[in-house]
């Protein structure tokens, strides 16, 4: 198997407090992950969230996956990273993407206009403002000029990672970030989309071995084995039915059109059971680890030995409890994986 980083995905679906994500990262540390990686999406936000988990740990780095560039300026996620930089003693990261149009558009009622740019140009912005210099910054989008920042910037500038699914998306990160977060793919369609960060790099006349690649996979072990699949095939058929259609068309896109569009078909109708039964087991094993630890290693370890893949995210079901997280978190510890 690669040398690769076992990293957390903080759950994604609320918790009962921001103390209680503080103790799953104090956990995860303990266990030896490399990076705590929290999402933003509608509830608590990351800045707050994560300069409290800064405070309360030592070595685990910290990150953003991903903070969405419609809800923030660039020049404010710009001032943002340095802040998270200073008071996490250089352990943060910088995750960035645009989400999706269902959550730009419905809860930040904000138009889902030109991404791919709009992603671009706060990515270029967020390096000049960590680099203390003055901004100036004439875009398609953005166009600012005149100041920098008032504290001295980051001695250590933060890793600014982009996440994206489509072929365009990964290109994007290639070229211009420090390295992709990919979410929600299979194997195959994570061999296809590294071939797009690859040209992306070699655009920009980069070495795409310097970009950093984290895949995040659900993952769920439980003695239990078939309740955690169960909750793992929740999860992916909440993301392809009920989040518009931007999972959908990425499923469709890596081959699995059909299922894609039984599993949206049968979520909008409220369906719920058929929307799951929709999901075959094939499926649910490329997209996920779930079961036994030794049925989740198998899966992580294949997305491990894929060329280019430098770390792993574990993350959860939207619908595992407390303990159920905790006794993921333990099993797929480094040190349990070798």
């Amino acid at each position: 198997m690669n040398d690769v980083a076992y990293d957390v995905f903080l759950p994604v679906a609320a918790q009962p407090s921001v103390k209680s994500l503080v103790a799953q990262t104090q956990r995860a540390e303990d266990l030896g992950y490399e990076m705590a990686w929290l999402p933003e999406t509608w509830g608590r936000d990351a800045v707050t969230t994560l300069a409290t988990i800064a405070h309360e740990t030592v070595e685990i780095g910290i990150g953003t996956s991903i903070m969405p560039v419609y809800s923030r300026s660039p020049a404010l996620i710009g001032q943002t990273a340095a802040t998270l930089q200073e008071v996490s003693d250089g352990r943060f990261r910088l995750g960035l993407g645009p989400s999706g149009p269902i959550v730009i558009e419905g809860w930040h009622g904000q138009s889902f206009d030109r991404p791919l740019r709009h992603t671009r140009e706060t990515i270029d912005i967020v390096k000049l403002v960590l680099s203390g210099e003055t901004v100036d910054y004439d875009g398609d989008i953005f166009n600012l000029g005149g100041f920098r920042l008032r504290c001295d910037p980051p001695e250590v500038p933060p890793g600014i990672d982009a996440a994206g699914m489509g072929p365009k998306s990964v290109e994007l990160a290639g070229r211009f970030a420090d390295g992709w977060h990919a979410l929600m793919l299979t194997e195959q369609g994570l061999k296809d989309r590294l071939e797009d960060l690859r040209r992306g790099a070699e655009l920009a006349g980069r070495d795409p071995d310097d970009l950093r690649v984290n895949v995040g996979l659900g993952c769920c072990v439980l003695d239990d084995a078939e309740h955690a699949r169960d909750l793992a095939r929740q999860h992916l058929a909440f993301y392809i039915g009920g989040m518009g259609t931007f999972y959908r068309d990425s499923l469709a896109r890596q081959g699995w059109e059909d299922v894609a569009m039984t599993v949206s078909e049968e979520w909008s109708n409220r369906n719920r059971e058929a929307a799951l039964d929709a999901i075959p087991d094939e499926l649910l094993d490329q997209m996920s680890a779930a079961g036994t630890k030794e049925q989740a290693k198998e899966s992580i370890e294949r997305f491990a030995n894929i060329d280019g893949v430098d770390a792993i995210s574990v993350s959860f079901p939207r619908g595992a409890e407390q303990e159920e997280i905790n006794a993921t978190l333990d099993a797929l510890a480094p040190d349990s994986t070798a």
